[in-house]
Parts: C-alpha cells; sequence; structure tokens
C-alpha cells in the first residue's frame, strides 16, 4: 500500500506572492515536489517553463479557460452557444499543458445562463457537454492527455455550475464512453452535495482521475477545524490503492507553510516523502 502523493493547488496556496511562477518556487521550497493550478493564461508561459524546470516540480493539472469572467462565466463546455469558444480554450489549454508537460486539463462545464431554469436547460447542457467532451477526448488522447469534469457544489460555493454531483458526472461519463476522460474528485465539493464519501469513493473509484482536498466548511487545511476526518479519508484512499496526486485545494487560514504541518504528519507517520520533499 503505497502513501499518497500531493500537489500545491498554486491558484490558491502561496498567495502571498503574486505571480504564479513564484509560486512554483515556493512550493517547491516547501517541500512540494508537483503542483496543480486553476487559470495560469495571465502568466508569461516562458515563465511558468523557466519554474517548472529549474525546481524539477510536475504540473500536474490545469484548468480550461473560465471564459468570459466578467460576464460571469466559468467554463464552457456545457454552455448553450459557446462550442467555438470552448474549442478556442481547449487548444489555449493544450498549449500550456503541452509545454509544461501537464497531462490532466480539468474540462469545466460552466454555469447555468442567468435567467434559465436549471431543469428546463438540463438536457440541452447535457448534450453540448457530451458533444464537447467527446471533441476533446479525440484531441487530447493525441497528446496522452487525460481530461477531467468536476462537480462543483451548488449549495455554498456555486449555486449555478452545471455539473454539481458526482452521480450526475459519472452518468455523462458512462453516455460519454471514452476512456481518457475522468472524474475529478474534490472532496469539499462532494461533501456538501451528497456526504456519503466512503461509499461513492468505492463506487466511483474506478473513474476517478483526480483528487482534491480541504475542510468543510471553511474550506481550510484538511486538520483545520470541520466535518471531515482526513485521516481516515487518507486511509481509504491508500486502501483502494490510489496511485494519482491529491491538491491541496484550501484557503489557508495563514500563511501558507505555517499551515502545512499535517502534510509533514503525514510524511512522517509513513517514512516516506513521495510527492513531498524533506524541506519542512
Amino acid at each position: 500500500m503505497a502513501p499518497l502523493k500531493f500537489c500545491a493547488n498554486i491558484s490558491w496556496l502561496f498567495t502571498e506572492l503574486p505571480d504564479l511562477s513564484q509560486r512554483i518556487y515556493a512550493a517547491a521550497s516547501a517541500g512540494f515536489q508537483a503542483v496543480e493550478a486553476a487559470w495560469l493564461y495571465d502568466t508569461d508561459l516562458q515563465e511558468l517553463q523557466r519554474a517548472r524546470e529549474a525546481t524539477g516540480v510536475e504540473v500536474v493539472l490545469i484548468n480550461t479557460p473560465p471564459g468570459d469572467v466578467n460576464a460571469g462565466e466559468l467554463g464552457l463546455g456545457a454552455v448553450p452557444g459557446r462550442e467555438a469558444e470552448f474549442r478556442q480554450g481547449l487548444d489555449q489549454a493544450l498549449k500550456y499543458a503541452k509545454a509544461l508537460n501537464c497531462r490532466r486539463i480539468h474540462l469545466m462545464a460552466g454555469r447555468v445562463p442567468v435567467g434559465t431554469n436549471r431543469m428546463a436547460v438540463a438536457k440541452e447542457m447535457e448534450a453540448i457537454f457530451i458533444h464537447n467532451l467527446n471533441y476533446a477526448a479525440d484531441i487530447l488522447s493525441k497528446e496522452g492527455i487525460t481530461g477531467l469534469i468536476e462537480p462543483i457544489n451548488t449549495r455554498i460555493t456555486d449555486p449555478r455550475y452545471f455539473l454539481d454531483s458526482p452521480h450526475q458526472a459519472a452518468g455523462i461519463l458512462e453516455k460519454l464512453g471514452k476512456p481518457n476522460i475522468k472524474l475529478q474528485m474534490d472532496i469539499f465539493h462532494w461533501q456538501i452535495m451528497d456526504g456519503n464519501l466512503t461509499k461513492n469513493i468505492h463506487k466511483y473509484f474506478h473513474i476517478i482521475g483526480h483528487v482534491q482536498i480541504a475542510q468543510v466548511p471553511g474550506r481550510n487545511e484538511p486538520d483545520s477545524a470541520g466535518e471531515l476526518n482526513y485521516n481516515f479519508l487518507f486511509n481509504t484512499l491508500e486502501n483502494h490503492d490510489y496511485q494519482g496526486y491529491i491538491g491541496c485545494e484550501y484557503k489557508p487560514l495563514g500563511n501558507t507553510t505555517d499551515g502545512l504541518g499535517w502534510i509533514k504528519d503525514y510524511w512522517t507517520h509513513n517514512n516516506s516523502s513521495g510527492g513531498f520533499r524533506s524541506a519542512l
């Protein structure tokens, strides 16, 4: 039973530094051997490449562009009438992924359009999402890249996000039938929408391609006060022989490095440094 591997989400961690390339250096200095990021398209690609090469840090996941943030968009994969823009965003994500040797791209579904009823547009948005995912699967398979879809909770974080439960996502993946498109399990969102984490991990483990963590409800460090027992959840993932990375996508309560005691304890307990150096 191999120890788990963790990566720093530099869109959430090390925000003491303004630039993502600087955060790569900070993550490496703190001990991380891998990072992930939401959107890094405002950062110079060559700077990101230099940071990755200088630190030896692996970039394990990026998101497709969100679309027009000023217009309230958060992804375009399932949004009616935005198919062309989704493909353009996929091209941009693929450019960054190839340059950074990143093997996973989160294909963001997007939000239910303002002024429309979720139930009224659900079938149309699902059909559009499956169509776009089918296109993306073929493009990504040529590059050896895995596409991911992530349910985001609609109770706290984003009331209009289209994809909001693991059950909905699993149903879409079953209809899609593309082995290189998998499920991204953000435990924070899964707990808020459905709970029943042990059973859901077991039920959907065969299609899980990436994991992210944060405490509920505050979305802070895994060992902060909250609903979730991460020692138990980590043990559950170990027992399933999870081999991928776990993204640390949480809001530090204070300084990022000061809040990393939980991961130091994990590696000390497991007598291993896989995915984490002994910098702490």
